[in-house]
């Protein structure tokens, strides 16, 4: 029996997963345990049902059990069921108990034969039963019924996976001997998380229901498709037994004489039926707890230390004393600071890598939005020139004006200077709502005490809504400065002396006969005054400057032998253009390339030769003078107002940092506390959910402790079978394969990896253990004793020494 340590193992982890499932975590820990796997109607839950000796399980056709069953069987004295669920309640009457199951089931599933993973956890006390926990998950189906979702299969293999792909976790693969073995889906899965089988025992039910000739010793022998654990066979009561209410004590009854007098099991019935699988489930389960406990104690030792901080905080705490609720308050209110003060700066510690938050998108807006808004504030070429051409119009009066006026170019800054002020309050619009995202963000450590958190975001958000209209005010303040002097003495202002702006550069061929030198190309630059032409690119060698006054455009048609478009420029006084010519042509390659330089040469002022001097309506003059002077407006405002942008762009942030951040942030070290100190009674109240958080976790801490010390107190030296030897079950994998069970099959085509008869012990060494079992321990001697090693007998000299002295026979052989 080895020590009491180890009898205590399975009610230890009863008590964690109580523990653990009660607060609704597991604490990261994979608990040992057994899943009970198989198809519908494989009688999963007629052994259940076996262990208990009573009825307590849902019955039906189709799913019935369609939320994992958590079942623990207690041995205690009296007899009785307990849910988690409803602890308080102690169930007495079984009925109660499956009527509880299906309220419970569809509680959380409807009533529509839907499937949930979480689990119902039941514990069962009795005098009838050995310390066991096990898992009965949903039966494996190919078809959904009624309301189910079409994807109903692989719902339920995705919730088996959940629990028995977990190391931690024995599979208990349930099988009807009536079908073919070999295509079991309980088996097919199993072999899937567990392909050394090192986890996995099978069981065969219904053996009284196989064809008449056949049986499944073979199977049960572990020759035929073997499991590196065995196989245990159980007799379930019919569904005519369970229809006439027959006692499960008398069924037990049955199922042991039908071992007995069954000729082909006869020889292994002390290690067949419901009483021996319940036994063996219970050492081999003691057995992987005791494997586990090296890494579940350093796994538990881990979380208590995480939780013993916190916990050492709240062992002395008492909601209603008033030093607690100060020294709190003052505790959040200097984290909140903090926070957001880290926030704000930036910090190298819990560092988001998903999304910009904070100082780093408060730093976007003022680096990258801003400046956009700035540049997507187009102004309307057209428009513009049109208000500078009225402007100047309107200054000169009845006059001819000669000169540029002054005056027209500070009435069109100022009217570009006011458009700037929408997205200055755009800009302080966009702190604003990321500063209270802000706030609510830093507000989260606070939500044990929801009155705390609700004023301090009200406090702040108040602040910080208060410091907005000042900001605002100032920005404006600022455009009003600009508006308030136009200097024109600025160093980065171009000024009319600098005005000189190019317009267009580019390469141009001048069409000249062969007499007078043949055609050249040249590299032009146009700009409000002139038009000039270099040797290159460089600029360096200057051939002539042509000035503008005067001149018009006209068309030129192409010539026959020549490949460029000409254009040509001439001047209306009838005088000389360029040297002896009274015009110019100036060839491009495209016709695209011609209609571009006579626009930027229109914005320099020299036209199309029949273009009318004067417009009718509001249309803007075609004057080649005022179109240098409107020219030349365009250019300094676009130069002023260059210099205003970044001035405004370096004078936002400053502002709406000094003004707002900086001031909320002395604001919430200064100010807040006292703010809230007032009331702090009331904010220091603490929520239902901060309580039950609390309380949860000293449960928490209690049952690892308590786990830590159990598991402290067994010894490692405790008595226990080592896992048997592999076996070569690769037939999992085949399909198909020889049915289950028929020993006609097996006899006319014999396993390879059954070995041969013999009378005595082979030369090789001994035989391959019948039912390899680790956790058969030392049985009463069965009525054929087989080989050492045989149905899990111990084979070693020690273990021999303290079996009964009797001498071992090996089975007859089977003809074939």
């Amino acid at each position: 029996m080895g020590n009491r340590g180890m009898e205590d193992l399975i009610p230890l982890i009863n008590k964690l997963q109580d523990a653990f499932s009660s607060i609704g975590q597991s604490c990261n820990l994979d608990l040992p345990q057994i899943a009970v796997v198989g198809g519908q109607s494989a009688g999963k839950s007629s052994v259940l049902e076996n262990f208990v000796g009573r009825d307590f399980l849902p019955r039906g056709s189709g799913i019935v059990t369609r939320r994992p069953l958590v079942l623990q069987l207690i041995n205690s004295k009296s007899e009785h069921a307990e849910f988690l669920h409803c602890k308080s309640r102690k169930f007495v009457d079984f009925e109660e108990v499956r009527a509880e199951i299906e309220a419970e089931t569809d509680r959380i599933t409807g009533s529509n034969k839907g499937i949930s993973p979480v689990p119902i956890n039941l514990c069962v006390y009795s005098p009838n039963v050995l310390n066991l926990t096990l898992i009965d998950l949903p039966g494996m189906t190919k078809v959904a019924v009624g309301d189910q979702p079409v994807d109903i299969e692989h719902q339920i293999r995705d919730m088996l996976l959940q629990f028995i792909t977990k190391e931690s976790c024995l599979i208990l693969a349930v099988t009807p001997a009536n079908m073919d073995l070999a295509n079991s889906d309980a088996l097919k899965i199993a072999k899937e998380v567990d392909p050394q089988g090192l986890r996995t025992i099978g069981v065969i039910t219904k053996l009284d229901l196989m064809d008449e000739g056949t049986d499944a010793r073979d199977i049960l022998e572990n020759k035929l498709l073997p499991l590196r654990r065995g196989y245990i066979g159980v007799v379930n009561r019919s569904q005519k037994d369970i229809d006439g209410r027959k006692d499960i004590s008398a069924a037990l009854a049955a199922e042991r004489k039908f071992f007995l007098s069954h000729p082909a099991y006869r020889h292994i019935a002390e290690h067949m039926g419901t009483p021996h699988l319940q036994k063996t489930l219970n050492q081999q389960l003691t057995n992987h707890i005791r494997d586990t406990l090296p890494a579940l104690r350093s796994k538990m030792q881990s979380q208590l230390l995480s939780l013993e901080k916190e916990v050492e905080e709240h062992k002395s705490f008492r909601p209603d004393d008033p030093n607690r609720k100060t020294k709190a308050l003052l505790q959040m209110v200097q984290q909140f600071g903090v926070d957001f003060e880290k926030c704000i700066e930036g910090s190298g510690d819990q560092v988001d890598t998903s999304n910009l938050s904070g100082g780093a998108k408060i730093n976007r807006i003022f680096h990258e939005r801003f400046p956009y808004e700035l540049v997507r504030m187009e102004f309307d070429e057209k428009e513009l020139r049109k208000e500078i051409s009225y402007a100047i119009k309107n200054i000169h009066g009845v006059r001819t004006g000669l000169f540029t006026p002054d005056l027209a170019f500070e009435a069109i800054v100022k009217k570009q200077i006011i458009k700037l002020k929408d997205p200055c309050l755009k800009c302080v619009d966009l702190v604003v709502s990321e500063l209270a995202a802000l706030i609510m963000k830093c507000t989260d450590k606070l939500t044990s005490y929801p009155r705390l958190r609700e004023e301090t975001e009200r406090i702040v958000t108040t602040h910080v809504r208060d410091r907005e209209s000042k900001t605002k005010d100032q920005v404006l303040l600022l455009i009003d400065i600009e508006l308030s002097y136009i200097n024109t003495n600025h160093e980065d202002f171009i000024g009319f002396a600098k005005m000189l702006k190019v317009i267009r550069r580019g390469w141009l061929t001048i069409n000249i006969s062969i007499m007078k030198g043949g055609s050249k190309d040249y590299w032009f630059v146009l700009t409000a005054e002139s038009l000039s032409w270099y040797k290159d690119e460089e600029e360096k060698e200057k051939k002539y400057m042509l000035p503008l006054d005067n001149l018009n455009l006209r068309d030129v048609e192409k010539g026959f032998m020549s490949s460029k478009h000409v254009f040509a420029i001439f001047n209306t006084e009838q005088r000389n253009v360029y040297k002896d010519l009274r015009q110019i042509e100036l060839g491009c390659d495209t016709q695209e390339d011609v209609d571009s330089w006579k626009a930027s040469l229109l914005r320099a002022g020299v036209h199309p030769e029949k273009s009318q001097t004067m417009t009718s309506g509001d249309s803007v003059s075609m004057d080649p003078q005022l179109e240098r002077q409107v020219e030349t407006i365009r250019n300094l405002v676009d130069s002023y107002i260059g210099i205003v942008n970044k001035s405004i762009r370096d004078f936002m942030p400053k502002t709406i940092m000094h003004l707002m951040i900086n001031s909320a942030k002395n604001f919430i070290h200064a100010e807040l506390l006292a703010y809230l100190y007032e009331d702090q009674n009331s904010l220091m109240e603490e929520s239902p959910e901060q309580a039950q958080r609390r309380d949860e976790m000293l449960k928490m801490y209690q049952a690892l402790k308590e786990a830590l010390v159990i598991i402290g107190d067994i010894s490692t030296s405790t008595i226990s079978a080592p896992l048997p030897p592999p076996v070569n079950n690769d037939w999992l994998a085949k399909e198909p394969s020889p049915p289950t069970a028929s020993r006609a099959a097996a006899t006319a085509a014999p396993p390879p990896v059954r070995p041969p008869v013999a009378r005595g012990p082979a030369a090789g060494g001994p035989p391959l253990p019948l039912n390899p079992s680790p956790a058969f321990g030392v049985p009463s001697i069965p009525s054929r004793p087989g080989p050492p090693g045989a149905y899990g007998l111990p084979a070693d000299p020690g273990a021999a020494q303290r079996m009964p002295s009797r001498p071992a026979r090996i089975p007859p052989v089977i003809p074939g």
